[in-house]
Parts: structure tokens; sequence; C-alpha cells
């Protein structure tokens, strides 16, 4: 830290309980009360420095033997008038970064101008700190903090807009001081090779590794009056926001108890609160003031930092408009989000459901609300990084399945309604959604935890997904699930032989060719004997798995038809197509060439029994409530057991 001596004398003063005396040997005429403490001096060096004592001397009766005087409000307190008076006597004093503010404010208080001496102390605090101070980002920050003791007249002098806008011009100047050490506390510090650090700046060389967040740590010792205006002097010297950002979150962190819960191992422990926390409503106030401060564009703040900061706000009751700001913000960015993040619990008394459902509601609402804003015609048209802040279809489809683990995460809830689960469900875009998996397994977990559903409710949970952009392992499973309504099982098995005959029929394409190149391979193959073998005989090995497919396929479509012609026969006993009344029923039309046997459809053997099993025992269980077969007899002959 950097310092300027002044004086030359000896220390002359002696302190005695709550008083000071002056050992110069020359008797006591005049005693300054300062508080609780008293200090017997002579008048003539406090004349010819102060106007303020000399007035006060003046006023006081000659017929008193020792002139008392009262000293009120004295910037600093007792032990800055000691200060003052040693620089009144001469006696050794130093200037640092630490006492010049204090002193520059407790001389103006006394009125230590020029006019009552040359060379008097408010000209040698005002040069030390313009000239020494404001050059050094160490002592600019530490004179800064110095300020909040005596803010009223440090803000009278400017010396709080000076040291804001030295820091704020020190931070932007990278090319100056850009990863140079700073200093925590006073003392000689060795720098690289064992040189020593003045002010902070090694004498050697400069430190390689450079960082954009090196005052980050520095300003977090600041007072928040303080630090926001530090801010807005970063912002307006141009500094960027992402590299601001950076600095309020680490601000935050260091006051804010809860972003410190689920502190990850590895990360900076200096993001750990030192001390005992703040007060819950100045931690309330931080909150909101941080929220202002943080910039608007997407993805400068980290997404688990602004859940962070949202789940504190909720905890400590922050205002509506600061709670709703974090929710629009963290939709901008919904896609950058972990399922983690979005499992915050419900902080309300009412305690309706475990997670905050609605929060994530809002949240889901802003991210789609920059799709439509943009206007797009057409999901197909977004490419990644077209539109500025609007997102694309990779995030959209990210952000669907993020809602889709949400889902299967609250479903266990017993308390969360079935209205809630299927507005969250359906706020997402159809076209968002590649497949229906995920959506079908938190419909399956919420038709676990609530068995109380009626069938209509159940069919219309279910009526959410759409059975054709399930894959094949998500049909095998619905198909055999229990919970679902029988007319979402029939459409399962429906599209699922559909996609398996889509299937089977691309592998047949791929085996004819791999036929067809097999005589242009064999020519080559004493060329590359390591490689062609293998080749061939997975070849083989597939060709025969496809005809065991085709075996298959043929038995089960066989059954099929033995089923559609007993149904045939009791339509024209009928006089009408009981196979369209059961069509009806389900709510669409099953064409009959699904059972025509057709060389491209495939399925397994096993499987398709057991669901045709499954599907004729469901069967005669809804005609039996249907009012368009009233005859047993009939069901009977539909559905052979």
């Amino acid at each position: 830290m950097a310092c300027v001596k002044l004086g030359s004398k000896a220390d002359a003063f002696q302190r005695q309980g709550q008083a000071w005396f002056c050992t110069t040997g020359l008797p006591s005429d005049l005693v300054v009360e300062v508080g609780e403490m008293s200090f017997h001096l002579h008048k003539f060096p406090l004349l010819s420095r102060s106007g303020v004592i000399s007035r006060l001397i003046t006023e006081t009766p000659e017929s008193e033997e020792e002139c008392v005087i009262h000293l009120l409000n004295i910037p600093g307190g007792a032990k800055t008038f000691e200060l003052v008076i040693k620089f009144c006597y001469g006696v050794k004093l130093e200037l640092t970064a630490s006492n010049v503010v204090y002193i520059w404010c407790a001389a103006e208080h006394l009125e230590m101008t020029e006019e009552h001496g040359e060379g008097n102390l408010i000209s040698q605090a005002k040069t030390f700190f313009s000239e020494v101070v404001l050059r050094s980002w160490k002592d600019s920050l530490r004179a800064l903090q110095t300020c909040d003791d005596v803010l009223s007249h440090a803000e009278a002098l400017h010396i709080v807009k000076s040291c804001i806008e030295s820091l704020a011009a020190n931070a932007s100047n990278h090319t100056n001081l850009l990863g140079w050490p700073v200093l925590e506390h006073g003392g000689p510090v060795q720098g690289l090779g064992g040189s020593v650090l003045w002010n902070g700046i090694s004498t050697a060389a400069r430190p390689n590794n450079s960082s954009s967040d090196w005052w980050y740590e520095d300003v977090a010792n600041l007072s928040l009056p303080h630090y926001k205006r530090l801010v807005a002097a970063m912002e307006s010297q141009g500094i960027r926001q992402d590299i601001i950002a950076g600095s309020l979150a680490f601000y935050a962190k260091r006051y804010l108890p809860g972003l410190n819960r689920r502190h990850v191992a590895g990360e900076s422990s200096t993001h750990l609160i030192l001390g005992s926390p703040p007060s819950e409503e100045d931690q309330k106030i931080l909150v909101e003031e941080i929220e202002r401060l943080l910039p608007m564009e997407k993805g400068l703040v980290q997404t688990k930092f602004l859940f962070g900061l949202l789940r504190t706000g909720m905890i400590l009751r922050v205002s509506y408009s600061c709670t709703s700001n974090l929710e629009k913000r963290i939709g901008m960015q919904l896609d950058q989000a972990a399922l983690e993040d979005l499992l915050m619990p419900t902080f309300s008394y009412s305690m309706e459901t475990l997670y905050n459902v609605d929060c994530v509601q809002r949240i889901l609402d802003h991210f789609l609300v920059m799709d439509q804003d943009t206007g797009a015609a057409s999901p197909c048209s977004i490419d990644d990084g077209q539109l500025i802040g609007s997102p694309s279809l990779t995030s959209i489809t990210m952000v669907a399945k993020l809602i889709d683990g949400y889902l299967a995460e609250v479903a266990p809830d017993v308390n969360l309604k079935l209205p809630k689960f299927e507005a969250l469900a359906a706020a997402v875009p159809e076209y968002a959604r590649p497949l229906d998996d995920g959506l079908y397994r938190a419909i399956d977990i919420y038709l676990k935890s609530h068995p109380e559903l009626v069938e209509s409710e159940r069919e219309q949970l279910c009526r959410l997904m759409d059975c054709q952009k399930l894959s094949l392992e998500a049909c095998t499973h619905a198909a055999q699930n229990e919970r679902l309504p029988i007319r979402t099982i029939v459409q399962v098995l429906f599209f699922e032989q559909l996609q398996l005959r889509t299937s089977i029929a691309g592998c047949f394409l791929v085996s004819d060719n791999l036929d067809g190149s097999r005589q242009l391979r064999s020519g080559l193959i004493g060329n590359n004997e390591g490689g062609w073998p293998s080749a061939v005989k997975e070849n083989q090995v597939l060709k025969v798995g496809m005809d065991n497919m085709r075996m298959r396929v043929s038995e089960l479509e066989k059954e099929c038809l033995n089923m559609r012609q007993e149904i045939e026969k009791v339509g024209r006993g009928k006089g009408s197509s009981t196979w369209g009344i059961l069509s009806k029923v389900f709510g669409f039309k099953i064409k009959s060439q699904i059972c025509s046997a057709e060389e491209g459809s495939v399925s397994n053997q096993n499987n398709g029994n057991s669901k045709v099993e499954k599907l004729k025992n469901r069967l005669v269980v809804k005609q039996k409530k249907s009012s368009y077969i009233s005859d047993k007899e009939s069901v009977s002959s539909i559905v052979p057991s």
C-alpha cells in the first residue's frame, strides 16, 4: 500500500485511560472533547491550522484557567482527530488509502485550509488522494470502502464518485491491468521471480494467466449502494455485458446463502459467504437489485443461476415484478436448463402440490411467446441461429424433452390435479416432439399414481399423445399396459403393425441389394481376405433371420384372416357389417388390408399372439357395456375365446 509521510518529530502523545496528553513538557492550556475522549493540548499549534478550533477558542471566556471546547460530529471520531493533532504538532504521520478519506473529511470539517497555514492538511490529503490513490486499483478500492463511515462528507467532497470512476476506468483498461495481482491486505507481497509488489503491481514479469474476471472478488467486498454505482460506471465505460453479468452472479453468491446450497465441488470457494450472512430483509433487497442490474440479453447469465435466484426470491417473498422478470429471463433460455433446475418446491402455505408446477407453466409460456412474436410461418423454416432470441426447432425440441421429463417427475404427486397436468403437457406444440415416448412415460406414471381416474378421464389424458409417434419399444409396452383405455390400446396395435410393415419392407430392400451386389464382392474377396468373409457371414445370418420373420408374419396373418372371416359371417347374418360397428366404437376405420398376407410386413409371433389374446378379452368387456350390441351371443361369435 502506497503512503506519504508527513512531519518529522517523534511521537509526543501519551494515552491515559480516556485522555491523551502532550509530553512536550509545557503545561496544557486547551482541552478538546471529542466524544468520550479528552485531548489535553496547547492552543498555538491548533490556532495556526484550524479555522473551527480558532473560532471556538476565541468564543471561550478568558476568565477560565483552562480552555475547554467540544467538537461534535467530527468525521472519523477521536481516532481521526488523533491523526489531525499529530499533523498540527509536526509529529510523524503516514497518509494511506485506509485513512486519507477520514483525514480529508475531518480537515474539511475543521477548516484546515491554506488560509490558516501553507501546506495545510486539506491540500496534503487532496494531493495524495488524486495523485497516488486514484492511480491504483487496490488503493481506490480501499478508499471507497472507508467512505461508508463518513458517507455524507465523502459525497460532498466527490470522493465516492472519483473512486468509482477510477475503478471503472481501471477495469476497462485490459491492456494495463488485466490479470495483474491485486492485494487483499496490506504488506509486501512477493511477485513472480521473488519481486516485491508495489501498489499491487509486480515490478517483474507479468502473470500469464490473465482473465476477465480478475476484479470480481475485489468489488464483491463493496457495499450494495457502491457496487450498484460501480456497475453503472463500468457499463458506461463499455465493459462487455457478459463480464458484468459474471460479476453480479459472483456478488450475489457472496451474500445469498440460498445460492450456495447446491455448491458444486471444484468451484471457487470464494463464492461462499464469509462471516455471518445478511438479514432476510437485506437479502430480499439484494435479490431485487441484482435482478434489475442483470442484462436482458439471452445467454449472458447462466440459467442455473437464474433458477437459484428465483428460488431464493420465492423463499424471501420478493416483489411480484421481480419474480415475473426472473421467470421471463429463464423463459428466454429455457432450452439451456436442466431437469433439476425445474424441480422447484412449492413455498406457499397451502402446499397444494409438491413442486411449483404453475411457475414452470409460466416459464414455458414465456418461451413459446418468443416463437410467436417472431412471426415464424412454419416451424420447419426455423434454423439454429437464424432468428436472434427466438427458439429454433432444435431448442424447442430440447424444451419438449425437458417438459416431458418434468411431467414424469411431478406425476407421482397425488395432489397434482388432472387439468394442471394436461395443461402443461398440451402447452408443448406437436411439432416439438419427434417421438411421444417421454410423454407416454409421464402419462403412464400419472395413471399409476392416480387410480381413481374414471375411464373418460383416462381417455382424455391419453389423447395428449400421438400413437403414431411412439417407438416400437413404447408400442410394445403400451399394448400390454392395463392402465390404458381400450381405445388407446387398439390404436397402438394398429399403428405398431404399420411401423413393423414399413420397417420390414426396408429390410427386404436392403437384403435384395445385398444379393445383387454379392457377385461383385465375390471377385474382390481374394484381394481383401480379412474383411469380406466376415461380412458375407453376417449377411447370411441376416438372411436366415429374415426368413424366420417371414414365417412368423405368415402365421400371425393367417390367424388374423380367420378372425376376419368369422366377423364377416356374423355381419352377413345381421344384415350389416359388425366390423364397421367396432370401427365406430374405437374411433377409426381399420382397413381390411392390414390383415392381408403381404410379404413386406413382419412381427414377433409370441408378442403378437399375446397382444391379440389380451385384445380379445378386453373387447368382450367393452362390447358388454356398448349400446351398439346387446346380444351376448353375438359378441361371443365376433371374438371367439
